[in-house]
């Protein structure tokens, strides 16, 4: 694969903010908005990016920069592609995903160690018959040392990625455990793809909304441990983005 051949590529505009170092996604609105709370951001405050927002970095939050919502895994990397062009270099995904695993509840916390690729937009990043993506070492350990230091319990393990979530079959279902998928969602492979391919560090947390292990889906996005799980993520996110 020729990396210097596309035709349309990221790239910093005179008017594009400098974002610094450090960045986070969020894959949903509300993981979005409880972020610019915690590393003190006006939520009134930001810049469009695509059809997300973007809160670049300000003086409360020096080197850091929020983005989100997100979701599949083209849309994902269409705003990371543009967080690395503006500056970012080391980055954490937050998003939601189903538990696969009967040991991985609502409102548990997975930092994924690697990611299944079964979504269409990493085989366009790079050629890979393990069909794995993973996150950087150095991300990876500092997220799993705050989770520690807080005394959170969490799971390392990987991550099933899809295109289709009304696809997600028996069948397949039983293969990506035998696999030792716990969860299922639609971005990180592929963030992780990119974030290689472009030569950036990068991690990512994703809270438990929903269970598929026993093969009847068990929703709990409304669940008092679901919304506990996100608060706990958010504030490790936080404490992460303060030390780097």
């Amino acid at each position: 694969m020729d990396d210097n051949d596309a035709i349309i590529f990221p790239k910093k505009g005179k008017r594009s903010p400098h974002l610094g170092p450090v960045a986070v996604i969020a894959g949903t609105e509300t993981d979005l908005l409880r972020l610019c709370k915690l590393l003190d951001f006006d939520s009134g405050t930001y810049q469009k990016l695509f059809t997300s927002r973007l809160y670049p970095a300000n003086p409360s939050a020096a080197g850091i920069s929020i983005a989100g919502p997100v979701v599949g895994a083209p849309y994902a990397t269409m705003v990371l592609e543009t967080l690395i062009a503006w500056g970012a270099k080391r980055i954490i995904f937050l998003g939601w995903c189903g538990s696969i695993s009967e040991k991985v509840k609502i409102g548990d916390i997975i930092v994924a160690t690697s990611a299944i690729i079964d979504e269409g937009t990493s085989g366009h990043y790079k050629n890979n018959d393990t069909r794995l993506s993973f996150p950087s070492a150095s991300m990876l350990t500092k997220l799993n040392d705050e989770l520690r230091q807080n005394q959170v319990n969490f799971h390392n393990g990987t991550i099933w990625s899809t295109d289709a979530i009304y696809r997600e079959t028996r069948k397949k279902v039983k293969y990506f455990q035998r696999r030792d998928a716990i969860g299922v969602e639609m971005e990180i492979s592929a963030l992780f793809t990119v974030a290689k391919f472009r030569g950036v560090d990068m991690a990512a947390m994703a809270v438990v909304s929903d269970e598929l292990a026993s093969f009847k889906w068990r929703p709990g996005f409304k669940m008092d441990k679901f919304k506990h799980g996100r608060k706990t993520a958010c504030t490790v996110i936080k404490d992460v983005c303060r030390k780097i």
